[in-house]
């Protein structure tokens, strides 16, 4: 099996469509793939990730949260001694957002639209970097 990548969505948002469908192209990509479920908490999504012991966490964000809540995401690993699990976030994500996302600990920006064979070859790539 491939490494594990946990899939969220943080906050208030419902819509897991897209997760959903990344969560598909990784797992049939083989990856393992944690599916955390709508509307979740931060610390939550966090203590998943540690518990799971994941590679990655990619955060699905359509609420226009996605700064804030990518930023939260990022600390709450570092206070849970795990900022070694790169955090990705697709979603609603304006151009203009994608370097603020990467200034707060993004690894990776994946804008809707982005095409599912460039984000699993991306996470091939990221896991492949943390396993050496």
């Amino acid at each position: 099996m491939g490494a594990r990548v946990l899939v969220a969505k943080p906050g208030l948002d419902g819509h897991d469509r897209g997760a959903k469908i990344v969560a598909r192209a990784l797992r049939d990509a083989g990856f393992e793939v944690v599916f955390t479920g709508i509307r979740q908490r931060v610390a939550d999504i966090a203590a998943a990730a540690v518990q799971e012991d994941v590679a990655v966490v990619g955060l699905s964000i359509l609420s226009g949260a996605h700064i804030a809540l990518t930023a939260r995401t990022v600390e709450a690993l570092r206070a849970a001694r795990a900022e070694d699990i790169a955090v990705v976030v697709g979603g609603s994500i304006p151009a203009v957002d994608i370097r603020r996302l990467i200034k707060v600990g993004a690894t990776a920006v994946y804008p809707t639209g982005t095409p599912l064979d460039h984000i699993v070859t991306d996470i091939r790539k990221l896991t492949a970097e943390r396993e050496d």
